[in-house]
């Protein structure tokens, strides 16, 4: 006797294109038979899917669960309800404040989850090694020890591809490691092209989830590049020019960051399932974006495909396949959520080593007076240019006078502070452009990718109380305006994530997005926006805890350019 028939329902096959009824058999944690309504035997219970199409669980081969704001077991609560059944998730957010450890817990909260989570070590910690300092360092034989762990698949996305292009030794070190595991070699390399593409390439790195233009995406993908497509990514001329080669070439949907608010309002790889759709990427091909192509990236080869012998990860959905409509979910033939909703207890908040991570021991007096040495009068700055869109950052510059040897920028520009929280006593700064912004700040521990404590603000009142309260939570996001904290997001496991609910981390960060909204900071992912202007791989200039990177020259940037006159 079987365990489950799945009843009533049309299973749509991602290999032929072709929807068709029958009836889905499960036993135990595999599909025991796909077959003509109302044969193949017995089943202990019946899951009426009349009306409903039956495919497989969405697989996301590319995401991050610290961006979430949430630990493993929550995040699989949110995210297993909008059908996601598998993700490879890269950890390097928390393996970059705590190093192995960080990794092993990950690890182990994540197989106490129904999803399958499985892990590539990341490759980069800290991002960009002499350019910043993170809280923990992995070489060569960390990887290579790190590969052996259960559960653990891929070298995540090697983000210094500068390095990789160049013939950095450390990174070459780390990537002939993986390879000598046989492992899978994740890239990020966007806007990379022609040689270095053909370089970066030629170390194994076969795949790229960053935004580029329609010409590169077609050419990494003629190169054979796993091309995945986040939401940024689905621009409709980008789909326009995969759509018109002779052959769709294969492609991941995937989330790489996304917030436990927007999770909760608009979805996960459902979302982004519609977003595709809706930039002009049939629905079939959509699905096996989501499904059978990431199951062949990840090398699991058990699941992607409604089959007899396959993994019974399952998704019924509602309405036409467009609309990507989650109703009943099965994880391992068993029944994980009904009605966009969890089919189990939200996991109690789980025990972590990573408190009090945050070591600074308060704010200077003199926090944000930003002192040069300089002769009074008006001096020409660096500057960095954000937009509403993309992280990508842009130098600009900026006219501010000098009285004193103290910069004059209140009332002239935004300005970003970053101070070490990993025991050092290194700070910089650098004016920002781009926004309309009132009186306001945000401070943030979420700072990609060494998380250091990162302030934004136009004033220093409001950048004294947006940080006060991120240190008295020991690590979080707050939003401040006109002096006073407005909104608050505590991130006590190591400054990047939360061990509370998947619903109240879900309303703090809907409150924190309205406020930076309110603020002036409107983007369409503004979490992502703020914590990546100290994410020195992402083009093209950025700031650490020691001064401004030049991302593209992979060498930093002077403050000063000269006086005015």
């Amino acid at each position: 006797m079987h365990d489950i028939r799945i009843s009533g329902g049309r299973v749509v096959s991602v290999f032929t294109g072709e929807t068709f009824a029958a009836d889905v058999l499960v036993t135990g944690s595999d599909i025991s038979g796909v077959v003509p309504p109302g044969t193949g035997g017995d089943a202990a219970r019946t899951i009426d899917a009349t009306g409903r199409l039956i495919v497989p669980g969405f697989i996301d081969a590319h995401m991050h669960i610290e961006s979430s704001f949430l630990t493993p077991a929550p995040f699989a609560w949110l995210t297993l309800p909008r059908g996601t059944t598998t993700v490879l998730a890269d950890p390097h957010e928390i393996v970059n404040v705590a190093g192995r450890a960080a990794m092993r817990w990950m690890i182990d909260a994540g197989q106490a989850t129904p999803q399958t989570q499985v892990w590539g070590v990341p490759s980069c910690v800290p991002a960009l090694a002499g350019f910043e300092h993170s809280g923990a360092h992995l070489d060569a034989s960390d990887v290579d020890d790190l590969l052996k762990w259960d559960g653990v698949r891929a070298l995540a996305e090697v983000m210094d591809y500068r390095a990789v292009v160049s013939g950095d030794p450390r990174m070459h070190s780390v990537i002939e490691a993986a390879r000598e595991h046989g492992a899978i070699l994740d890239g990020h390399c966007p806007g990379l092209s022609g040689e270095e593409l053909s370089r970066y390439m030629a170390t194994g790195i076969d795949s790229d989830h960053t935004k580029n233009t329609p010409e590169v995406v077609v050419e990494k993908a003629r190169l054979g590049m796993t091309v995945m497509l986040q939401e940024k990514c689905l621009e409709p001329e980008v789909v326009r020019a995969l759509l018109a080669l002779p052959q769709l070439p294969p492609l991941c949907l995937v989330t790489d960051d996304l917030a436990a608010d927007h999770i909760l309002s608009h979805g996960h790889l459902d979302h982004i399932g519609r977003v595709a759709v809706a930039a002009g990427l049939p629905a079939l091909d959509a699905l096996r974006a989501l499904t059978w192509t990431p199951a062949q990236r990840l090398r699991l080869p058990d699941r992607g495909v409604v089959a007899p012998g396959k993994r019974a990860d399952l998704v019924l959905l509602d309405g036409a396949l467009e609309d990507f409509a989650v109703d009943t979910v099965l994880a391992g033939g068993r029944v994980v959520a009904s009605g966009g909703r969890a089919a189990y207890d939200e996991p109690a908040p789980a025990d972590h080593p990573f408190a009090r991570s945050v070591h600074v021991p308060g704010l200077p007096d003199d926090e944000y007076r930003w002192r040069v040495d300089l002769a009074d009068g008006r001096h020409r700055f660096r500057a960095l240019r954000v937009n509403p869109v993309d992280t990508y950052t842009e130098p600009t510059e900026v006219e501010l006078d000098v009285v004193d040897g103290l910069v004059q920028w209140e009332g002239r520009t935004a300005l970003c502070w970053v101070r070490n929280r990993h025991g050092r006593d290194h700070t910089a700064c650098v004016p920002v452009t781009g926004m309309d912004l009132g009186d306001g700040a945000v401070t943030t521990t979420y700072a990609h990718d060494s998380h250091n404590l990162v302030t934004l603000g136009t004033t220093v009142t409001s950048m004294r109380a947006a940080a006060q309260a991120v240190l008295a939570d020991e690590g979080g996001v707050a939003v401040a305006r006109d002096g006073a904290v407005t909104a608050r997001l505590s991130l006590g496991v190591g400054g990047v994530m939360s061990a509370a609910s998947a619903q109240h981390v879900a309303d703090a960060s809907s409150r924190v997005r309205d406020e930076l909204g309110a603020w002036g900071w409107r983007h369409r992912n503004p979490f992502m926006s703020v914590s990546t202007l100290t994410l020195a791989v992402s083009p093209t200039m950025k700031i650490t805890d020691l001064g401004l990177v030049d991302v593209l020259a992979r060498d930093w940037t002077p403050q000063v350019l000269d006086s005015c006159h």
